[in-house]
This record gives C-alpha cells, sequence and structure tokens, in this order.
C-alpha cells in the first residue's frame, strides 16, 4: 500500500506542477516591451507607443527598421496618444489608417511620397513626405494646448 500512495502523491505532485506552469503561461511576462507590438496594414508595417522611458526606449531601438517617424505633442510640449493617423501614397490611396497608442508612430513605407493627416481631439493636420530605402524621416505634428 506505501508503494501505491507514494505513486499518487508523486502523481498529484507532477499534476499540480503541471497546472502551475499551465497558469503561469497565461500570465504576459512584464517588460519594457509589453505596449509596443509591431502592427501591419497590408504592405506597410508600423508601431506605436512611447509612454514612458521604457517604451520610448524600445521603440527607438526599433528605428532601424522604419523609414517615418511621427511625434505627437501639444504646443506646450505635452506628449499626445491617441492621434488618427492616415498614410496616402501619391494617387490619393489610403495605405495606412491607425490610431497611435502614444506620442511616437513608426512606419516602413515603400519608397515613395505621402500624405500625412494626423488627427487629434478632432483637429486635422496634413503634412507631404518622401521616404527613402535608408535614413528616417520624423515630422513633428503639434496641437495648441486647450
Amino acid at each position: 500500500m506505501k508503494r501505491i500512495t507514494g505513486i499518487k502523491s508523486k502523481s498529484l505532485a507532477h499534476t499540480f506542477a503541471a497546472i502551475l506552469l499551465g497558469f503561469a503561461s497565461l500570465v504576459p511576462a512584464a517588460g519594457p516591451d509589453t505596449d509596443v507590438i509591431v502592427k501591419t496594414a497590408g504592405a506597410v508595417s508600423y508601431v506605436s507607443g512611447g509612454i514612458g522611458m521604457e517604451s520610448r526606449a524600445r521603440i527607438d531601438s526599433l528605428s532601424r527598421d522604419f523609414n517615418l517617424k511621427l511625434v505627437f505633442a501639444s504646443t506646450s510640449g505635452e506628449y499626445l496618444s491617441g492621434v488618427q493617423v492616415a498614410v496616402a501614397d501619391a494617387a490619393g490611396k489610403t495605405l495606412l489608417d491607425a490610431t497611435s497608442e502614444g506620442p511616437w508612430f513608426l512606419a516602413k513605407l515603400p519608397v515613395g511620397s505621402y500624405q500625412i493627416v494626423a488627427t487629434s481631439t478632432g483637429k486635422a493636420q496634413k503634412r507631404q513626405i518622401a521616404v527613402g530605402r535608408a535614413g528616417l524621416a520624423t515630422i513633428d505634428f503639434r496641437w495648441a494646448s486647450e
């Protein structure tokens, strides 16, 4: 009888350990890149964030993979998030329509000319930009503080 009990105890211990490991895998690991996810829309890859120093550092480390950087802030210098971003090519075709999760927005666009429309609190701003194969073109968008 003792041997059977030992086997049951081991089996129970292994089962319990497996359950704990299963639950642990359901909890996301915390880290500096938890808010930074590269997304795609058609042929365009993009990432946004930058709320907090760790998030900005993570996005900055990814910048070499992108050719367009947008920065959103108020005229008083406070960073903004929740900015609607629309990118259209020279023919007027919208390639990207997304909401920025922070003040920094990076995109990887095909080489060419684009119109960027950024909208915050219902106020849209337009900019024209040409992006190349190398380098990071940067555009700052500033909205009057209310």
